[in-house]
């Protein structure tokens, strides 16, 4: 048995209407997950996977998106923000970027999926998404300035 916790206000969404997402997210991983009112476990061949599909939903992937965990190069990264709630707020916003654009951008430019929830920013993708898309959100959160970090993916990505 393998658990898991993701924040309460989470769990509406991994449930889904009548259970829907949850029932899926079985049906795909051939396990079985248990939702108690402080841990959620999961039985079955591919625990370690639903358990980071799970986890990803948790930091604010919605399932589809989280789904892509299923293919077996697929990884989820999360990245911790620490500092001042206003300190943690502007870090943020520079990674959501105006109307989403800067997130956008580099899941554009990279290939991989982006989060900010929390105090964290999450990626998924492959080794190399993750890497490249990784290194686009440090830049922004040491305080690159957008088309910056724009034109060092460029270089990066070829």
């Amino acid at each position: 048995m393998f658990n898991v916790n993701i924040p309460e206000e989470r769990r509406p969404i991994l449930i889904g209407k009548d259970g829907e997402t949850k029932k899926l997210i079985e049906k795909k991983t051939k396990t079985k997950i248990a939702i108690a009112d402080d841990e959620i476990s999961v039985e079955g061949e591919n625990q370690l996977v639903t358990g980071e599909i799970i986890r990803a939903i948790g930091r604010g992937f919605s399932p589809q998106r989280a789904l892509r965990l299923l293919d077996s190069d697929c990884i989820l990264d999360v990245i911790q923000i620490k500092g001042t709630q206003n300190k943690i707020k502007r870090l943020m916003s520079r990674v959501i970027g105006s109307d989403g654009r800067a997130r956008r951008n580099i899941e554009n430019m990279t290939g991989a999926l982006i989060s900010v929830y929390g105090k964290t920013v999450s990626i998924i993708g492959n080794y190399k998404e993750v890497e490249h898309a990784r290194k686009g959100v440090e830049m922004l959160l040491k305080g690159h300035k957008h088309p910056y970090v724009y034109r060092h993916l460029e270089t990066i990505i070829g």
